[in-house]
Formats: C-alpha cells, structure tokens, sequence
C-alpha cells in the first residue's frame, strides 16, 4: 500500500539544478523543474532562453553539466532503452519521409511499439482520415503538425514532448490538438509542451514555467501568476498619446503594454479612473477598451522577461522565486 502511494505521488519528470553549458557559454543555469503525473507543464521563455536544451537533457538527447534529471524515475540517458518506449516525442517539423503517406505513417510509427494505439482511431479523432492516403509532403502545415501530434503518442506514452504543437495550425486544427492535449492528461499522460502561443497555454496549462538566459523567474499556474505579478492598473487603448505629458499630469507610470495599449500602474480606485478619463478629454486623446480586469498571461509574461534585461543582466531569477515561496504553499 505504501509503496503504491510513493508511486503514484511520484513526480513523472523531476529537474534539480540543471546545469548545461557549452564551453563558456551557460544555455541553463541551475534550472529546478516538477512534473507530475497527468500533469500539462508548458514551458515558457524568449528565443534563446534555454528551453530547447532543458527539454533535450529531459529527453536524454543531452548530458547535463551538472545537476540531476529524472524521468519517470528513470535518468534520460543511462535508461534509454527502458525509457524510449514509455516517452513521446513531437518535433515542430521534419522526422518523416517526405513521400510517405499520412496511413503508411501512423502504421509504420505502430510497429514499433508493443501495445500501440490504433492508426485508424488516431487518424479520426485528429481529422486525419480524410488525409490517409496523402503524402506528408502534400500536407499543410497544421496538416502537418496534427500528423506529427498522432506520430508521438501513438505508442501510448506515459510521458509526451510537444514542441510547440500548434504552429502554423488554424482555429479549428488548434481547438483540434487542444483537445486531445487535455484527454491525454484525462488519462494520466505527462505532457510537456513548449510554446509562443501564450493563449494556448492559457486555456491548457494546468502549471507554467517562465525561464529568462537558462533560469526560472516564474512558476505557477495562472491564477497563481496573476495573484503574485498582477500590480492591477487601469489599461485602455490610444491610437496617439503624449505619454509624457499624461504621466505628468497624472502623476503615476503609465506602461505602453503593445503599440497602442497602455496600463496605468497602481490600484484602481473610482477617483483615479475619473480622473484618468478627464485628463484624456482635456488632451483632446480618444481612448477605448478602458478595462481594470486581471492581467493576462501574455502581459505577464512580457512584464517578467523585461525585468530581466538582455542576457539576463537585470534583477536575478532568484530574487522573483524567494517572491513566489514568501508568497505559495507548496
């Protein structure tokens, strides 16, 4: 009895203090990462923040430096053999022979596996079957990205890398991947997935990860990242403003959030959104989407890899996680 407890509380994928550099130059510095069991981890950060050479060392495909990193209760690298059959694997594109068929794919990718999934089953519910004798060369590239889905789970993998698996996929292929993402972690599948489609880690992630130059600066799920880095604000949008001159009057900074969209920092009391609202009159500004609701990942998201400079030069991955365990019971 105990030793089933221990198993199921098992974390699927565990990452103490990862380190991976390539001569001098440090691509993850002291990375700690958990994932349980039926867990959808996405796995977040710049181009060039170290999450394709994180996700590689959790696959087995790099050494670590140092640290440790455990799959499965298995090390990614010595249990290869043991773990491959018990892992999935998704690339963002290539991996299949260009004049293969979607069907002659899905059963190729079957045979070698003991206890596969059914191609045929697959292929229906990831809109596939109409494709079955089409060759990969022929698909789209959401086409593409759903065959590449099918390819990686089709050995029915307790643990699967989705690297992100909703490029260049329209609405109805993404709503598509979404669903089989989430009945993959339904029935006890670890997925880890990258991605830049933060609106798609939104409504999937049950936890997130944001690393900045190899370190974690924030970890959670989304209402946990809201609660900790929303500072609230009033946002609204300007097509031209004199930001300037409205700071000054207004006397509190104003963050141009994206081109056109501003946010002004500090609570959201009535009187300051009166008076936000005149002093916009008197400028002459026509403004829109005026809002105090939660902030979004992708604003958070942006606020966090800003803080922290280029090359990780501004304030420490470490200062931003003593913030989030002052603040999270674990």
């Amino acid at each position: 009895m105990i030793d089933t407890l221990v198993l199921f509380c098992m974390a699927a994928i565990e990452v103490r203090n990862l380190v991976v550099s390539y001569g001098e130059k440090m691509a993850v510095a002291g990375l700690d990462l958990s994932c349980s069991k039926g867990e959808i981890l996405c796995l977040l950060g710049p181009n060039g923040a170290g999450k394709t050479t994180t996700v590689e060392t959790i696959e087995g495909y790099k050494k670590p430096t140092s640290g440790s990193v455990r799959v499965l209760d298995m090390d990614p690298i010595k249990d290869k053999r043991a773990l491959s059959s018990k892992i999935g694997v998704m690339l963002q594109k290539g991996g299949i022979y260009p004049r293969m068929s979607v069907g002659d794919s899905l059963q190729l990718y079957a045979g070698f596996y003991q206890n596969p999934r059914s191609p045929r089953d697959l292929a229906r519910i990831l809109d596939l079957t109409p494709l079955w004798e089409t060759k990969y060369r022929r698909l789209s590239g959401g086409e593409a990205q759903r065959l590449s889905l099918a390819l990686s789970i089709i050995g029915n993998p307790e643990v699967v890398f989705l690297d992100e698996p909703t490029a260049g996929v329209d609405p109805e292929g993404r709503l598509v991947i979404r669903q089989m993402i989430k009945q993959l972690a339904e029935d006890g599948t670890t997925v880890l997935l990258t991605t830049h489609e933060l609106g798609e880690a939104e409504k999937i992630a049950d936890n997130i990860v944001i690393i900045a130059a190899g370190k974690k600066i924030a970890e959670g799920t989304l209402t946990q990242l809201r609660d900790r880095f929303d500072t609230g604000g009033i946002r609204f949008s300007a097509n031209s403003l004199d930001r300037a001159r409205l700071v000054e009057k207004l006397g509190v900074e104003i963050v141009e959030v994206r081109p056109t969209e501003y946010k002004v920092v500090g609570e959201a009391t009535p009187a300051k959104i009166a008076e936000l609202t005149s002093l916009l009159s008197q400028m002459g500004v026509e403004y829109g989407s005026l809002s105090t609701e939660k902030t979004g990942l992708e604003e958070i998201y942006l606020d966090l890899v800003r803080s922290q400079g280029p090359e990780g030069t501004g304030p420490s991955a470490l200062t931003v996680d003593k913030k989030l365990l002052n603040k999270t019971n674990y």
